[in-house]
C-alpha cells in the first residue's frame, strides 16, 4: 500500500515538486506528467478520466468508458503519477481516510479546465477519478431542462434539492440555477462545496465560494458561519448527515433560499431518504418542517442523446410542493407522491414518464434508451401512443 509517507519521501525523486496550496488560487501549478491525460479527456471531450493498476487510463465519451492509447499503468507508476497532485492536507486525508476529494486544475491549450479529483485506494493501490468541469456553466436550454426550473430560482426563502445517484448531473444543474439568480438579482449567494466545482463570475451577484478543509474545516463549522454571513441563496453541497440538513432546514426558515443535493432515485423517495438520516422519533417533527419549507424536490437521471453535437441530456423528474404534496408528506402518505406528481402538470410538477416522452419527442434520446431506464414501462408506451398519463390517480 501507499502511503503519504512513502510518496512524499518519493515525489522529489519521481516527479518534482508537490503542487502547492497557491495554485488554487492563482489556478497554476508545476507541469506534472499526469496532466497529459487531463488534456487527453478534454480533447476527447469526455466527462471523466479513471485510472487503476494494470489498467491504461480511460475516459468516459457519451457514456462509455474506453481506454487510451497505451499500456496499463503498473502500481510503481501509478504513486510516481498521482501523489504530486496532492497537497499535504490531502495527502493526509488519504492516509488517513484511504481516499480524497479535491479540485484540479489543468492548462489545456491556454485555457484552464477544472476537475472534481476523487483519489482512492483499492486493495491496497492508489487509483483516481476525476469528472471534468465546464468552465462556462451552461444556461437552462443548453442543458435541454424543462423550463419550469427557473421558476424555482424565483423564492426568496426555502428549500429546492436535486436529487439522483453520482454522475447524474445535479451539480450541473444547481450551478446553472444559481447562475440564473446571479444574472438577475442583487443578491449574496454563499455556497458551502467540498470540493468546488463551478467557479462563477459575479454578474449582479455578490459570490463567496468555501472549500470545506481548505476555507472552513467541515460543513458544521461552515454552516454555522453561514447565518451570520448575510447569504441570501446558499449552495449546501451533498444533504449527507443529520446536522447538515438541520442547519439547511432551519436556514430555509430563516429567510434563506437554501439549494442541496441527496442521493436518492426520485423525487418521491427523497422523503424516505431525507427521514432515514434521523430516529423514529423526530420524523413527525421533521415532516413538518419539510412540508413548511421545502419548495420542490428535483430528481435527474443523464442519458445519452441521438442530437448531433449533444452527448447527454438529463430526464427529470419534477415534485414541487403544492398544497397536495405538502398535505401527503405532513401526513405520511409517501406512496401517494408519485400520483401527485403525474396530475400536478398546473402546479409546475412532472415524472419520468413525461420527461422521457419530452426528450423523445424534441429528437434527444431514442426509444430504446428511454425504455430502458422508464419507471413504467406501460405508462411510457401509452404516452407515446398519446394516451394521457397525467389523468387522475387516487389520492
Amino acid at each position: 500500500m501507499a502511503t503519504a509517507e512513502q510518496g512524499q519521501r518519493g515525489v522529489g525523486e519521481l516527479t518534482g515538486e508537490i503542487v502547492p496550496d497557491i495554485a488554487r488560487f492563482t489556478g497554476k501549478h508545476s507541469e506534472l506528467e499526469v496532466d497529459k491525460y487531463f488534456r487527453a479527456l478534454v480533447k476527447l471531450e469526455g466527462s471523466d478520466l479513471h485510472m487503476k493498476v494494470g489498467r491504461p487510463p480511460m475516459v468516459r465519451v457519451r457514456g462509455e468508458l474506453r481506454p487510451l492509447n497505451r499500456g496499463p499503468v503498473d502500481a510503481e507508476e501509478m504513486v510516481r503519477l498521482l501523489f504530486p497532485m496532492m497537497e499535504e492536507r490531502t495527502r493526509k486525508i488519504y492516509d488517513e481516510d484511504g481516499g480524497c476529494d479535491f479540485a484540479y486544475t489543468v492548462d489545456v491549450d491556454g485555457v484552464n479546465w477544472r476537475f472534481r479529483v476523487n483519489m482512492l485506494q483499492q486493495m491496497g493501490k492508489m487509483g483516481l477519478v476525476a469528472r471534468r468541469v465546464n468552465n462556462l456553466i451552461p444556461d437552462f436550454a443548453g442543458l435541454h431542462l424543462p423550463p419550469v426550473i427557473e421558476k424555482l430560482c424565483h423564492f426568496d426563502q426555502g428549500m429546492v434539492l436535486l436529487a439522483g445517484v453520482t454522475g447524474s448531473g445535479k451539480s450541473t444543474t444547481i450551478a446553472s440555477m444559481l447562475n440564473h439568480v446571479n444574472k438577475l438579482y442583487r443578491k449574496h449567494i454563499l455556497t458551502l462545496e467540498d470540493p468546488i466545482e463551478f467557479v462563477f463570475s459575479e454578474e449582479k451577484c455578490l459570490i463567496n465560494q468555501r472549500e470545506i478543509g481548505i476555507d472552513v474545516k467541515d460543513f458544521k463549522i461552515g454552516m454555522k458561519h453561514a447565518v451570520r454571513e448575510d447569504p441570501d441563496v446558499m449552495l449546501v453541497g451533498e444533504m449527507r448527515d443529520e446536522e447538515t440538513f438541520m442547519t439547511a432546514i432551519h436556514a430555509s426558515e430563516t429567510g434563506h433560499l437554501v439549494f442541496g443535493t441527496v442521493h436518492a432515485s426520485s423525487a418521491a423517495t427523497t422523503i424516505g431518504r431525507i427521514l432515514d438520516l434521523f430516529p423514529e422519533e423526530m420524523h413527525g417533527a421533521l415532516r413538518s418542517a419539510i412540508s413548511s419549507n421545502m419548495k420542490a424536490i428535483l430528481a435527474q437521471k443523464l442519458l445519452k442523446s441521438i442530437k448531433p453535437g449533444v452527448q447527454r441530456v438529463p430526464t427529470v423528474e419534477i415534485m414541487t410542493f403544492s398544497p397536495t404534496v405538502r398535505k401527503l408528506v405532513l401526513e405520511g402518505d409517501d406512496h401517494k407522491l408519485p400520483d401527485a406528481i403525474r396530475i400536478g402538470a398546473e402546479e409546475g410538477m412532472q415524472d419520468f414518464t413525461m420527461s422521457l416522452k419530452d426528450l423523445i419527442d424534441h429528437e434527444l434520446i431514442d426509444r430504446p434508451t428511454a425504455f430502458a431506464v422508464a419507471p413504467n414501462i406501460d405508462a411510457l408506451k401509452m404516452a407515446l401512443k398519446g394516451i394521457d398519463v397525467r389523468a387522475p390517480g387516487i389520492l
